[in-house]
This record gives C-alpha cells, sequence and structure tokens, in this order.
C-alpha cells in the first residue's frame, strides 16, 4: 500500500533539480545578453537598453514593476550619459561610473550571470560593458508595498499599535528604530530554488547563544525548497525533531514584542513577503503572555494570565468532561440539575457523545466560514450560525440546551488565548472522543499523554514546558505567572539558555 501510495506521488510530481554551478560574466557583452534574455524570457516588465559608453557597447537591464524610474533616471541612467571625460579602457569606465557617476550607495559588483538575473528581478539595475568581466547592480527598488498598520491578531490596550508588513526591509527597520544598538544584529539568507526568497536571522550579539544561531542557519540550509512563499515553510525545519502536539517554534506580528524576545537570547527569523515573524526557542508558557502584563501593574499581570491558564483548560477540556459526566458519571451532578439535564437529553436524537461533536464540528464550520468569507459578508455567517442554528436546533429538539452552553463556554474561551488555538481544537475532539468511551479516567491519562509528549520537546536545548519542568524556581518567581515590578526586573536581564537542563 505505502510503495503504491509512493508510485502515484511521483506520477503528479517531479524532484527539484539540483543547483547548477554558477556561471561568470563574460568579457563579451554579446554572450551576457543572450544569457540575460534567454534566462528573463519575453516578459513585458524586463525592459533593455544597449547604448554606448565611449567607444564600448553598454548595456542596461531592469524589471519595470520592481523599480523606482525617478531614481533609475536620476541615480543611474542620467548621470551615465552625461558624464564627461570617459577613460577608454572598458574596466576603467566601470571603475569611474561606480567610484564619481552613480550617486547612490546601494550598489555592489556580480561576477556570476545568476546573480545578475535575481538582483534584476530583485529591483536593481545591471550595468555590462563590453569587455568588463563583472557587472554592477545598482540599487533602485521601488515595489508596491502596504502601509505599516494596526496589529489584527494581538491587540494591546496600552502597548504599540504597529505591526509587521509584507515589505522586507520595513520589518527590519521597525526592529531597528526599537533597538538602536550596535548588538543587534541581521543576517540575511536565500531560501527557494525558484523564489529566492530572502531570510534574516535577527539577534543579539551580546546575549544570544553563538551555537544556537549556528543550528538555525544550518537547520534553514537544509530546507531545499522549489517555492518559500511564507513562514509556514520553513517552520517545520526550525521545530524540535519530536512530533510534538504544540509547535516549539512561535509567531508575533508585533516588532516591539520580537525585539523582547531577542533581549532574552532568542532568535526572531523574517521571511520577505510575510506579515509575521518566527520566534525560536518558544516556550509553552509564553502563549499565556502579552506586551500588555508588562504595562499593567503586577498583581493585574498574575490575574490576566492566571485567566488565561484557566481558559485554556475550559476550552481544551469542558467539552469532554460534559460528555463523560453524562456517560459515566452522572452521580457527581446535584439531583436537579442531573434531572434537568437528563430530560433536556432524553428528547435529542444522537446520543451525548456524537452531539457534542457534531454540534463542535458545527461551530468549527460557522468559524471557518466567518473568517474565510469577505468582512461585508462573514458578520451574516456568525449572526446566522448564532441565532438560526443554534436556537432553533434546540426548539427543534436536535441539540440540547446545556450542550449549547458547553459549546459557547468552550469557544469563548479558547479565543482568550488564541496563539495555540489550532492545536486546541483538534484536541477539544481527542477528549470528547475520549470522555465518551473511558470518562473520567480515559480524560487523566489523555491529559498525562499530552503532559509527556510537552515535556519530551527540547527547543534548541530548552525544554519546551520551562521553567515548570525542569524546575526553576527563579525563573518562576520572576516572570512565568507571577511576574516581577520593572524596579526588580529591569535590573537583570534573563538567558533563555540558562533553563536548559
Amino acid at each position: 500500500m505505502w510503495n503504491w501510495l509512493k508510485k502515484e506521488e511521483n506520477r503528479v510530481t517531479r524532484s527539484i533539480p539540483p543547483d547548477e554551478p554558477p556561471t561568470r560574466v563574460y568579457a563579451e557583452i554579446e554572450k551576457n545578453i543572450l544569457y540575460m534574455k534567454e534566462k528573463l524570457g519575453a516578459s513585458f516588465d524586463i525592459l533593455y537598453k544597449q547604448t554606448y559608453i565611449g567607444k564600448n557597447k553598454a548595456f542596461l537591464i531592469m524589471d519595470d514593476g520592481m523599480c523606482d524610474n525617478l531614481l533609475v533616471t536620476q541615480q543611474v541612467v542620467g548621470p551615465i550619459m552625461e558624464m564627461r571625460d570617459i577613460p577608454d579602457d572598458p574596466s576603467e569606465q566601470m571603475a569611474y561610473i561606480r567610484d564619481r557617476i552613480s550617486s547612490g550607495i546601494d550598489q555592489k559588483e556580480n561576477y556570476s550571470l545568476d546573480d545578475a538575473v535575481t538582483d534584476v528581478v530583485s529591483g536593481l539595475v545591471i550595468l555590462f560593458i563590453d569587455g568588463v568581466p563583472f557587472c554592477e547592480a545598482f540599487g533602485v527598488q521601488g515595489f508596491p508595498k502596504r502601509a505599516i498598520d494596526n496589529a489584527q491578531t494581538e491587540v494591546q490596550e496600552r502597548g504599540a499599535q504597529e505591526a509587521f508588513v509584507e515589505s522586507f526591509k520595513d520589518n527590519v527597520a521597525l526592529i531597528r528604530r526599537r533597538v538602536r544598538s550596535p548588538v543587534a544584529r541581521f543576517e540575511l539568507q536565500e531560501l527557494g530554488a525558484t523564489s529566492k526568497t530572502r531570510v534574516c536571522i535577527c539577534y543579539f550579539a551580546d546575549r544570544t547563544d553563538r551555537q544556537m544561531i549556528d543550528e538555525v542557519k544550518s537547520r534553514l540550509k537544509k530546507a531545499k525548497l522549489d517555492m518559500v512563499l511564507g513562514a509556514g515553510y520553513l517552520r517545520p525545519f526550525l521545530e524540535s525533531d519530536v512530533t510534538a502536539i504544540f509547535t516549539s517554534v512561535g509567531t508575533t506580528e508585533r516588532p516591539d514584542i520580537a525585539c523582547a524576545e531577542m533581549a532574552e537570547g532568542r532568535a526572531v527569523i523574517l521571511v520577505d513577503g510575510t506579515p509575521f515573524a518566527m520566534i525560536v526557542p518558544y516556550l509553552f508558557t509564553e502563549n499565556f503572555q502579552s506586551m500588555d502584563d508588562y504595562n499593567h501593574r503586577p498583581y493585574y499581570a498574575l490575574f490576566i494570565r492566571v485567566l488565561k491558564f484557566f481558559s485554556f483548560l475550559i476550552s481544551v477540556f469542558l467539552p469532554g468532561l460534559y460528555v463523560a459526566v453524562c456517560t459515566f458519571h452522572q452521580e457527581i451532578l446535584p439531583v436537579s440539575m442531573l434531572y434537568d439535564t437528563a430530560v433536556q437529553e432524553s428528547i435529542t436524537p444522537l446520543p451525548v457523545m456524537a452531539e457534542a461533536i457534531f454540534i463542535h464540528f458545527l461551530y468549527e464550520i460557522v468559524r471557518e466560514a466567518g473568517l474565510r468569507m469577505p468582512k461585508s459578508v462573514g458578520h451574516a455567517v456568525s449572526i446566522v450560525g448564532a441565532l438560526v442554528i443554534g436556537d432553533t436546533a434546540v426548539s427543534a429538539g436536535l441539540i440540547a440546551a446545556p450542550m449549547l452552553i458547553v459549546v459557547a463556554m468552550t469557544a469563548i474561551s479558547s479565543f482568550v488565548v488564541s496563539k495555540i488555538y489550532y492545536p486546541v481544537s483538534v484536541l477539544r475532539f481527542a477528549f470528547m472522543i475520549i470522555g465518551g468511551l473511558a470518562g473520567f479516567y480515559g480524560i487523566v491519562l489523555g491529559f498525562g499523554v499530552v503532559l509527556f509528549n510537552m515535556c519530551a520537546v527540547t527547543a534548541y536545548g530548552t525544554p519546551y514546558v520551562a521553567p515548570f519542568a525542569p524546575m526553576h524556581l527563579g525563573a518562576l518567581w520572576r516572570d512565568s505567572f507571577w511576574r516581577l515590578g520593572w524596579k526588580t526586573l529591569g535590573k537583570r536581564e534573563l538567558q533563555i539558555h540558562s533553563l536548559e537542563k
């Protein structure tokens, strides 16, 4: 069976070809022109301009949609066309243009035609001169991009409102503006055989473990992908080798959170075209923390974190516990409540477990429809799901009223800890099935399996459930559920690798 599935997969897929050896820039300009036109094809947005510099033939290539035409004219084409006293030697001409004529700072020499092709589609202007075995690239990028906007998924009451955008350089600038220190490092990699996506590793040189940074780079280099169109493409390569329920790679759309994570010795990975940053290593307790915790007083931060923890437990276990009680453990309910629940469940056509799975599955359909539909229609979908389906199903006797209350409490609680909504939604269904088959005993055993799985995960040498297992009292007291005040918290820096086993 497995071999047949692999054979069927091979019929509709093909292996990514290995990287070809780089092609060096020819001294003959005609060969360079033929190679560039062959690689770039007949795309309408690729512009070619052939001219003469002195007595030597020259050639300019640019991507119209990726370049700022005003900068091209002011910094490259205009100065080259107007220059005087030009040397006759081609290499001296190129050096003269690079050092004295071009007014831009972003420029470099390319000795590989493959790099020149990548630079063209990245928004640079490429200059070839006949007789020169390299080309000059001028940075005049001006592609369209979205303006910096408010955070959509990590809304804060008192924190900054800026969020990352798709523009790679803008995201780096948002971090650099908050940390105006030379210790901030931004190292670049290029991934994707076809997409050539830029990936930036951000960290603080004075507090981040260099061995961890090397491991992150090594894992990214092993990501032999054809296309990298989002951070999710790279997440599996950065996660722990243990098959885990919860991910050990965090995400954030807020530059202030990214800076705070870097200050604790973590690495932040930015992917060009993605308005989210990935964080490694990432601990389970950080799912219950937010930037507002550090803008409020410590006792209120404690209250909010405990509230989030109990919301997490309700969203995972409440439906399973309700199914277990109605199926196996009715004796724990008060007599009046037991009678009302029995009456409600007796008029429904489905068993309690099937009813719970059905109504939660229906809720997930409504949530997904409201999320994916246009905003103007999404609210209508939510209203229809809440009023028409919910109220009508109870009136018609398809769903018991207590079950609808359980669904509502579970749905609201799951959005309190939105960072882990997806694994929580899957665990909820698993515990409903376990509760309907094995009662409380099965739920306890299932909870133990989840804990064992979490404890087995180690993210870059740091246990995923630290500082609880292994126990670090100093970290627990400093900033886990309880948070110290800034008069104490600001005196010493937390080093994430001090939580290692």
